[in-house]
C-alpha cells in the first residue's frame, strides 16, 4: 500500500516537472494586436457589464424577497 502511494507521488512529480520543460510560444501579444478595442468592442463590453450587474442585482432582490415569508391574511 505504501509503495503504491510513493509510486503515485513520483508520477505526479514527474508529470509536473516534465510539463515545465516544454516551452510554448506566448501568443497573447499577437492576439492583442488583433483586438485593439474599437467602438464595437466597447459597446459589447458595456452591454455585458450592464447585463451582469443587472442580473446580479435582480438575483439578490429575488433572494431577499424569497427569504421573507409572505404575510397570510
Amino acid at each position: 500500500m505504501l509503495r503504491n502511494l510513493l509510486a503515485l507521488r513520483q508520477i505526479g512529480q514527474r508529470t509536473i516537472s516534465t510539463a515545465s520543460r516544454r516551452h510554448f510560444k506566448n501568443k497573447v501579444p499577437e492576439k492583442q494586436k488583433l483586438f485593439q478595442g474599437g467602438v464595437a468592442d466597447a459597446l459589447l463590453y458595456r452591454a455585458t457589464m450592464i447585463l451582469t450587474v443587472g442580473g446580479t442585482a435582480y438575483a439578490i432582490y429575488e433572494l431577499a424577497v424569497a427569504s421573507f415569508p409572505k404575510k397570510q391574511e
